[in-house]
């Protein structure tokens, strides 16, 4: 019963995002997109585009920081290889490594399902092509926000120095906002994309937290 109820904000953050999904299939959609296509809450995407405008140098930014998604991917990845090769069983790897690929996993097939069934196109930028491109929900913010979501609980439970968890926190929390803001400031996505991105991200994320609830404790210790 403890292990349902942990998982129950991850469904209820999922199930939020369903629900937001469907209404911008419907609700205000009006052809403001690359090539008049259509977009959902269209009025509030024009304003809040308008506002912030195309900013290259915000979205190489973002676009640079990105890059550590795979390079947080890939240190994990390494985590569980090595344990793989020295327990020499995939059941002696940590659950929570392994849900943590499961996690991956997944966010990976929600980044190609939207990208194959797109529900709304990037709106125009100066440096675009005019090239219609999937923009709901934002991949880099839905990528970022949970692959630094997910490593924050890492360290707390494998980071033993207390000054090195506080740090390294902090620059996953840091990284994640930044990208999220600057992916709606930059101008390359609309607010509702954003929106989608965290939904989604918060919701995979609190399901993992939930299922790796009292397992794998922590073994790291305060230092002082």
């Amino acid at each position: 019963m403890k292990s349902i109820r942990s998982i129950v904000p991850g469904l209820v953050l999922l199930a939020a995002f369903l629900v937001f999904t469907l209404l911008i299939c419907y609700v205000d959609v009006q052809p403001i997109g690359v090539a008049a296509s259509n977009v959902g809450f269209a009025s509030i995407n024009k304003d809040v585009n308008e506002f912030f405008g195309a900013h290259k140098t915000i979205y190489t930014l973002t676009e640079v920081l990105g890059y550590l998604t795979w390079l947080v991917v890939a240190f994990f990845g390494l985590i569980g290889l090595s344990q793989l090769v020295h327990r020499k069983s995939l059941l002696k790897v940590d659950r929570d490594i392994i849900l943590l690929g499961i996690g991956y996993a997944v966010m990976l097939v929600f980044y190609v399902l939207f990208d194959k069934l797109p529900l709304n196109y990037r709106p125009a930028y100066p440096w675009d092509e005019g090239v219609l491109e999937a923009s709901y929900p934002s991949s880099h913010t839905l990528m970022l926000v949970f692959v630094m979501a997910t490593a924050v609980m890492q360290i707390a439970r494998r980071v033993r120095s207390a000054g090195l968890r506080f740090a390294l926190t902090a620059a996953c929390v840091a990284i994640a906002a930044v990208v999220t803001v600057g992916r709606l400031a930059c101008g390359v996505h609309w607010f509702i994309d954003i929106v989608g991105g965290v939904l989604l991200a918060a919701a995979l994320a609190a399901l993992y937290y939930g299922l790796c609830a009292g397992k794998n404790e922590p073994e790291a210790k305060e230092t002082k």
